[in-house]
């Protein structure tokens, strides 16, 4: 954060399927909420400048710079890694990297985005691999996931760091002080699961831990709200949450086409139409946009693609209460904390030592 309290954000203008229109507007709307906030916005000047003059609130907190290549949803992330230097994505990282923005927020291609941010930010120190993280409605509240995708087969040691850093993440976005943090596992009891599983929860239970470990969770408390952070590797922990997002769109269509079978039932949906429009904000997905990828040496918030200005303005909050937080300086804290407790090395320590030898 600069010195003089402001948030600068670095956008991708050209990453989403409503771009640019939907980042200026979402950006617009971020600016009113966070009037604390500046944008660098990294794209087609031609095509952005309009819009952003037609902006109430963007206009005079924003600087646009031209970016001559934009990353397609088709491209490879070694495509875009060639384009790093070029695209609207790889200057918005960039611009993050040289100290220039404090985060960078993008609804381009998730996996260039994720080997350009990685590439281009490097990973926090003590952390093996980045993981990709976000929250979900609950019956008791709001829950954090992670890993969602970026990794597909971990270890102990990843499930652990992940734990850290989706206890973090729930105190900066979700306000919650201690976060309960619980492994997504076949079965609660202890002897469940495979080995991996059992090594990491055998971790996290040691004593001064930074992390309030609740044990193992199963499917079905993720919409409970057991546990603030569900942890998981990214093949489970991306299919539990297609499910989740299939299973909430088939009750949806469920319901309308229950209040569509007759008279009775259009007047019943009339008469209730203020418990659905609270039901609808409830579990409307824009409130819970912005994934993040935790453990990079720089904030980095993945928009959904397909969404509206609303729900990009939120992936935007989402930035700004991770830097506020000071996020990447508590993570490194809490890891070097629970590898004392563990009684390690800690890896930045440990690297350090063997290249001075």
């Amino acid at each position: 954060m600069a010195a003089s309290g402001k948030i600068v954000i670095a956008l991708d203008g050209m990453g989403g399927d409503r771009a640019p229109d939907m980042v200026v507007r979402g950006a617009d709307i971020a600016r009113q909420r966070y009037p604390d906030s500046t944008f660098l916005l990294f794209g087609d000047v031609a095509r952005l400048q309009p819009l952003v003059d037609k902006t109430r609130w963007l206009k005079t907190a924003c600087e646009i710079i031209a970016a001559p290549d934009v990353v397609t949803n088709d491209d490879k992330p070694t495509v875009a890694l060639r384009k790093r230097k070029s695209s609207s994505m790889g200057m918005a990282i960039e611009a993050v990297a040289s100290g220039d923005a404090d985060c960078v927020v993008s609804a381009g291609n998730t996996g260039a985005l994720l080997a350009t941010a990685t590439v281009g930010l490097r990973v926090l120190p003590g952390v093996r691999r980045p993981a990709l993280c976000t929250f979900l409605p609950t019956t008791r509240g709001e829950t954090a996931m992670l890993d969602l995708g970026a990794n597909l087969q971990c270890d102990a040691n990843n499930l652990v760091e992940f734990a850290v850093m989706g206890s973090v993440f729930a105190k900066s976005v979700l306000g919650i002080d201690t976060p309960t943090v619980g492994l997504l596992n076949v079965g609660a009891e202890e002897g469940k699961g495979s080995e991996t599983l059992r090594d990491a929860a055998a971790m996290l239970r040691v004593e001064d831990s930074p992390v309030a470990f609740h044990g193992f969770v199963e499917g079905n408390d993720i919409g409970g709200g057991t546990v603030d952070v569900v942890v998981t590797d990214g093949f489970t922990g991306n299919v539990a949450l297609k499910a989740i997002e299939g299973t909430a769109r088939l009750y949806t269509g469920f319901v309308r086409q229950a209040f569509r079978t007759s008279t009775l039932a259009k007047l019943g949906y009339v008469l209730a139409s203020s418990a659905w429009k609270k039901l609808g904000q409830r579990v409307d997905p824009r409130r819970y946009n912005g994934g993040v990828f935790l453990g990079l040496n720089g904030v980095c918030v993945k928009s959904h693609g397909g969404t509206d200005e609303i729900g990009f303005a939120y992936a935007l909050g989402v930035a700004v209460d991770l830097v506020k937080y000071h996020f990447s300086d508590k993570v490194v804290e809490d890891l070097g904390r629970l590898r004392q407790a563990l009684g390690e090395v800690p890896i930045a320590a440990a690297d350090s030592a063997a290249g001075a030898g």
